[in-house]
């Protein structure tokens, strides 16, 4: 598939499924009486670490279950369908997306809220070659056909790294896969290389015979968002303040427990706990507010985008609604 334009966030693609993960913590529950009565449809992805965790440990339903609140997860193959639900109400909350996401839906007019920010994880992200491949550096990919999972962070990362290298993303043939059929093409010969991101970056290294060609370091610092429903993040401050919480106090379990937190999930993902161990070294999992002033990058993103003939109109990425915790 060759370079298609734009987005098309009429399609509902809901993939429901059950990963699981854990960690613990409390919070007062008496200040999300709100919530009460109403279901918390939550979307997350393979790579949604601490949500997923949160998932497993059912730490969300124990703080609003005083208030009657149901959560139930639904599982998307990556962030551009999530948000997709998200738009059109299939989804309430949405788990960590890559920077490029949000842009792609802000084009398409989704009204959204950004709810949280990880800090940078540049190098959780790459382009990968087999090991045997001729390809030396990035000019070598020239006329090459490359897998992509479109609208996510790698898209960007392949877009900005091919610029830096003189490069033009109409110079290559972009095949539009998600992570699994990505990996599937690569393995067997049907492209030349492979866009891909953590765990399924660090499954591939482990388990066949590759090379990193470049990563997201000095070129795209991956800073991944948390999202609501607009609609949903009026309504319920409280239910996001416990989330936002929730998210931070899960990222400092995982990164200063790397083995028990790699032990817990090798069952839920099926990956060993030494992959995962190395996927989640790559990722900062510094859960943050998300300030207007610091979204420059999802601005150069948008207008890299918009080059590129990928967006159907320029957007203005500081045009957002933020949640600010108390």
């Amino acid at each position: 598939m060759k370079n298609t334009p734009t987005l098309d966030l009429s399609r509902r693609r809901l993939l429901q499924s059950g990963a699981a993960l854990a960690v613990a913590a409390a919070l007062p529950s008496a200040a999300l009486a709100q919530a009460g009565g109403r279901a918390i449809r939550i979307g997350y992805q393979k790579s949604s670490t601490l949500l997923t965790v949160i998932k497993a440990n059912g730490t969300l339903e124990k703080l609003l279950a005083p208030g009657g609140a149901k959560i139930s997860w639904h599982e998307f193959s990556s962030g551009l369908p999530l948000l997709e639900a998200l738009n059109v109400g299939g989804v309430d909350l949405s788990a960590d997306v890559a920077d490029t996401v949000p842009v792609f839906a802000q084009a398409a007019g989704a009204r959204l809220t950004y709810l949280a920010q990880e800090s940078p994880s540049p190098s959780a992200q790459a382009i990968v070659v087999r090991a045997d491949s001729p390809i030396r550096n990035i000019a070598d990919l020239k006329r090459k056909k490359i897998a992509v999972t479109k609208a996510a962070g790698v898209h960007y990362l392949l877009i900005a790294t091919l610029e830096k290298a003189g490069l033009k993303f109409s110079d290559v043939d972009a095949a539009y896969l998600s992570p699994a059929d990505g990996r599937a093409a690569f393995e067997r010969g049907s492209v030349d290389a492979w866009v891909t991101w953590d765990p399924f970056l660090a499954g591939v290294q482990r388990q066949s015979q590759v090379r990193v060609l470049s990563d997201g370091r000095g070129v795209a610092d991956y800073q991944r968002y948390y999202l609501a429903a607009t609609p949903f993040a009026e309504a319920n401050p409280d239910v996001l303040r416990a989330v936002f919480s929730e998210l931070q106090k899960t990222g400092q379990w995982v990164k200063q427990h790397p083995k028990e937190a790699a032990a817990f999930l090798a069952p839920l993902w099926g990956l060993d706990a030494d992959t995962i161990e190395l996927a989640n070294s790559r990722r900062s999992y510094e859960v943050r507010a998300v300030r207007l002033d610091a979204l420059g990058e999802q601005q150069r993103i948008a207008d890299a985008f918009f080059g590129a003939g990928l967006l159907p109109r320029k957007v203005n990425t500081a045009d957002v609604a933020i949640w600010k915790p108390a």
